[in-house]
């Protein structure tokens, strides 16, 4: 669940959309917001007379210290857990409500069993619930279990940043839990594309609209908030290069998720209204591992279906082809992930197979799976 980066090429920043090849550092990333001065008018002493123009030194950059103080108490600290592996991930998240709504990096909790979260403003360990997550835009929501009084973060809006704009990204470095780390850095671009991948299971995600930040990020970051100098959450922190993966002297980048994008998914999440994208509730599963091994069109190949669970039960295994779920054609690993992602644990759905055995039709329940 940590992912580490690996920078390739990108055009200058702020010069339009830039391309990034990176390792998300999973559960860690930082990145700072900014504010825009504005110039004050001009006054004239008489109709003839022109008044010497009044010039405004720019703003003070915004005290990493003082917005920190501000908002740490409205994050918390998160470790996902998954029994079957033995590993362990720690990560950040933004407090939404009161009573312990969390945003955080969909990364953070991708393949968890187990997610506990400590509220940096009152300490308290709470259980948490997936409630839902758009895996594309590497957004989650959680739940957390007899939650109350929390103190909220302010949110606050990405439509009005502007390159060069200085931003703070607050999160858990290392993973260490305690007091949240704050960053400061300023913004390289507005609409960075990237593609991220986890260390954990080597898998590749392409993240695109992402806030570009001229920051150092620490792993555990990721989920955390990246603010203005008010303290308003202007985006999610999501990855970063990292120093060490630059083949010269450049400073490490960070990448967010624009805080508008976040609270989009948000409100579907809360509207209970599942997508091909946004997934609600606990995952559904069939147990099988899946890759994109055959051309775009001919379905999704099983390359394993995991003991015990319900596609190997079914009879399910390697080099099967299912071509439909319920008459919906799938044409891809992902096409078949889309399917899935409005069903619920324990709905029963029926796989059109292909093999070279020949055509058949299997009828599967669907069983509770980790967050992937």
């Amino acid at each position: 669940m940590d992912e580490e980066r690996q920078h390739m090429t990108r055009r200058p920043s702020g010069l339009g959309r830039a391309m990034v090849m990176i390792v998300t550092i999973v559960l860690a990333v930082t990145a700072f917001v900014g504010y825009r001065g504005e110039l004050p008018t001009r006054t004239w002493s008489h109709p003839s007379e022109i008044a010497t123009p009044i010039t405004l030194a720019p703003p003070a950059p915004p005290d990493p210290m003082s917005v920190e103080a501000a908002v740490e108490s409205a994050l918390v600290n998160i470790n996902a857990s998954t029994k079957t592996s033995g590993l362990d991930a720690a990560g950040s998240g933004i407090v939404l409500t009161a009573d312990g709504e969390v945003l955080t990096s969909h990364h953070v909790i991708k393949g968890a069993e187990n997610v506990t979260v400590t509220d940096v403003g009152n300490g308290t360990v709470y259980d948490a619930t997936v409630l839902g997550y758009d895996s594309g835009a590497d957004i989650a929501l959680l739940g957390l279990s007899a939650a109350s009084a929390l103190r909220i973060a302010t949110i606050g809006s990405s439509a009005d940043l502007r390159v060069r704009d200085e931003v703070i990204a607050i999160g858990n470095a290392g993973g260490a839990g305690g007091t949240p780390t704050a960053v400061q850095g300023h913004i390289t671009d507005l609409d960075s594309a990237i593609v991220a991948v986890n260390s954990a299971d080597l898998s590749r995600k392409s993240l695109s609209g992402m806030l570009e930040v001229a920051a150092a990020v620490t792993s555990g970051q990721s989920g955390g908030a990246l603010v203005d100098r008010q303290g308003g959450v202007v985006g999610v922190i999501a990855a970063a290069t990292g120093a060490s993966a630059l083949p010269d002297a450049r400073s490490p980048t960070g990448y967010a998720v624009p805080i508008d994008t976040a609270m989009r998914v948000v409100r579907q999440i809360r509207s209970g209204t599942a997508t091909d994208t946004v997934h609600i509730g606990p995952t559904a599963t069939l147990g099988v591992i899946t890759s994109n091994a055959l051309p775009i069109g001919t379905g999704a190949r099983v390359d394993a279906a995991i003991y015990g669970m319900p596609a190997h039960a079914a009879g399910l295994g390697t080099g099967d082809v299912i071509t439909s779920v319920d008459d919906r054609v799938i044409t891809s690993a992902k096409s078949l992930h889309a399917a899935l992602n409005t069903r619920r644990p324990n709905d029963t759905v029926r796989l059109s197979v292909t093999a070279p055995r020949g055509q058949r039709t299997v009828t599967v329940v669907l069983t509770v799976g980790p967050p992937n």
